[in-house]
Order: C-alpha cells, then structure tokens, then sequence
C-alpha cells in the first residue's frame, strides 16, 4: 500500500525514487497505490482545478511507467469515504503535541513558516493531521507493507502507534505495517541540487517535449572548474555525467575517462546524454500518448480500481465499527 499526491506530472526523481521498484513489487505483492487527492488538498485546498486535473495525469504516468491495472489497484483516495470515516476515529487516539513532534511534519511546517511568515497561520488543521489520515490510508486496505524513503519512516512509526493504540482499546482489529525501506536514491536536480523537485524547477518530466528535454540539459551544471573545452574535469560534479550514470548509458567508462583526460567537450557530453535520455524516454512517451488519447480508458481503470479498494475498506470498517460498539444496524443505512 503506498499513495502519491496528484500535484503535478511525474519526473524522473519519482520514477527511479520510487516507481521503479513499485513496478517490481507489484509481482510479488497485493499492491494498492493511492491517487492522493484529499491529501493533496491540505495545502492546495485553494486550487481544487490542479488536483482534480493530475489525477488523470498522474495516474497516466503511473501506467506508461509499468504499473498494472491487471496486476494491482489504482484508485482515488476521495472515493473511499471510509478512509474518512477512520480518520475522524483515529483523531481521538493522537494528541497534537505527538503530531507536531513527528519529524517529517516539523520540517514541512518550517518549509511553509519559511514562504509564508513566522506566524504559524498558514499551517492548517488538515496539515498538521495529516499523517493520521495517511494511517487511514494504509489501514483502511490491511497495509502490511508500505514502501517508503528514510524521510517517510516516521510517518509508518506513527501509523504503527495509532494501531497499537486502537487494537489495545478495542481489541485485534488493525493490521500492524512494516515500512519497506527503498534502497533508491533521492535523484538530484540537473541545478545539482540534492532534491529534484517540481517546485525547484531543475527536474526532467516524463511528458517533456524533445525541445524541453534538449533545453534543460543543455542547462544542467557541470563542473565550474572547467573553463575551457579541453581542460581536465571531475565527472563526480558533473550532472550531466550523474545522469550517464543514472540511465546507464552503454558508453559510460568513455565518458568518464574522456571527461578525465580533457578529451571531451561539455557541448559534446551534453548532446550525447540528450541522445540516452530521449532512448529512455520514448517507450514511456508512447505509451502515455496512447492514453492520453483514451481518457475514457483511464477513467475507467480509476473506477473499477476504486470499487475494489472500497470493497476491502469497507470490509475492514465492519470489523472498526463492530468492536467499538457502534454498530448498531444489522441493515448498512
């Protein structure tokens, strides 16, 4: 069980930080993946036209990437009304001091006090909270495995809480997850930052055009110590060189060694990389093309995944709603 935010295309730090190996993993395990909308709103709560629009987006990225509808569940979190339901419950179990200690909801809260002032206005209720949503999240489907990065884990640790909690309460009920700790790498920016990222404007889209693709690596930082075509350079601060490596051009030990000795240009070394990834890019380009020209082929992956999913959830609220004796209708109003 693992859930992405639906805030904007997907670019190559999303498919080799994360994808990729969800794409392995869906072979050997029940995968649901969550198009996270209701999450994406606790800070874009005023751009509802953005999330509901990369919903489809994000969702055709996920498919061109190798995610299976016949494999595994993609589905729309809003679409689940139980996940709702478990939050609301969950809320009861956390106390705020415990939210604002969670590491990974401190630094998004100095990130947004950074953009918008020191006052802590900005930061709403449905932020702070929102690891107790995602608890619903991968509750709600019997999550007994959630890939995540280093950053994420205590995000699982609080979810892991809840559980304990809820289950010493009111007996068995939840499924205690492990995080399944990624071994990929955060991808850098082409500006050499640590963090390829939307809002930093240095990453590489899947669904570029060839001219964007050409523009931004012909923008990609090299090593400043390299003044002119023939000097010597280090390749190890070379971006252009961390991305021959990344998409593991045939052509690497080359590119290394000529970087070395000054026999190779950055012009050069550049349009050799725009060449690899245009390679590595065109099977991802075609089959998005393919959906975006069947929308209606999207819609219905999202449909019949999301009736799955709330199968499961709703199979799992009987069970939430029978043991904290609030069932009280044999007949479901």
């Amino acid at each position: 069980m693992t859930g992405i935010r639906p805030t904007g295309k997907l670019h190559l730090g999303h498919y080799f930080g994360a994808v990729c190996n969800w794409v392995k993993l869906q072979e050997d395990y029940q995968s649901f993946f969550e198009i996270a909308d209701v999450q994406a709103l606790t800070d874009n709560f005023n751009d509802p036209e953005k999330v509901r629009t990369n919903v489809r987006e994000v969702t055709i990225d996920l498919l061109s990437l190798g995610i299976d509808p016949k494999k595994s569940t993609i589905f729309v979190q809003s679409t689940i009304p139980e996940i709702a339901e478990l939050t609301v419950y969950y809320s009861n179990l956390v106390t705020m001091a415990r939210l604002y200690r969670n590491p990974t909801v401190k630094t998004e809260i100095k990130q947004k006090k950074a953009l918008f002032g020191n006052t802590g206005e900005s930061v709403t209720y449905g932020f702070v909270g929102y690891p107790v949503s995602q608890a619903a999240d991968i509750t709600a489907f019997e999550g007994a495995c959630v890939p995540v990065g280093e950053d994420q884990l205590p995000l699982i640790e609080q979810t892991r809480e809840i559980v304990h909690k809820f289950n010493s309460i009111y007996g068995e009920t939840l499924t205690t997850p492990e995080p399944l700790l990624s071994s990929n790498p955060r991808i850098k920016g082409l500006d050499g930052n640590e963090k390829m990222g939307k809002s930093l404007g240095n990453a590489i889209y899947l669904s570029d055009s060839k001219e964007e693709i050409e523009r931004k690596i012909m923008g990609a930082v090299t090593d400043t110590s390299k003044i002119r075509k023939d000097d010597p350079a280090n390749p190890e601060v070379c971006m252009v060189y961390y991305y021959h490596k990344l998409l593991d051009n045939p052509n690497l030990e080359t590119v290394c060694s000529e970087c070395k000795n000054g026999a190779r240009g950055c012009v050069a070394c550049k349009k050799e990389l725009i060449k690899v990834m245009t390679n590595f890019l065109d099977p991802i380009k075609e089959k998005r093309h393919y959906y975006e020209l069947h929308p209606d082929e999207v819609d219905q992956i999202l449909i019949k995944g999301s009736k799955y999913a709330r199968t499961i959830a709703k199979n799992t609220m009987r069970k939430v709603r029978e043991n904290m004796q609030i069932d009280y209708f044999k007949e479901e109003i």
